[in-house]
């Protein structure tokens, strides 16, 4: 089945912040990994976040994390955090359980 990918306004904005050659490794990774399966967990790449009801996943890309819900045969990507900044973003924006 393939999904829709479907970037929040505050996402594209995050995108935009990246340095290029990060930009297009998010792009390659929201291809490869959520368009087809978003919720297939690994052990590295995509992770069920637990103790919030939003977002449902982050999805690992380099020093950066994709935040993202999925609903039906869309992906809606949340934001995209560097790493260090990923805690303080669910704190301040994740629905807790």
């Amino acid at each position: 089945m393939r999904f829709a990918i479907v970037l929040a306004p505050e996402a594209v904005e995050d995108l935009r912040k990246l340095k290029a050659a990060l930009r297009s490794s998010v792009r390659a990774a929201l291809e490869t990994h959520l368009r087809h399966e978003p919720t297939k967990t690994s052990r590295s790449r995509i992770k069920r976040l637990r103790g919030v009801s939003r977002p449902q996943y982050r999805l690992r890309v380099d020093e950066v994390r994709v935040f993202y819900d999925v609903s039906g045969s869309s992906v809606e990507v949340l934001a995209i955090v560097p790493k260090p900044e990923a805690e303080s973003w669910l704190a301040q924006f994740g629905n807790l359980e």
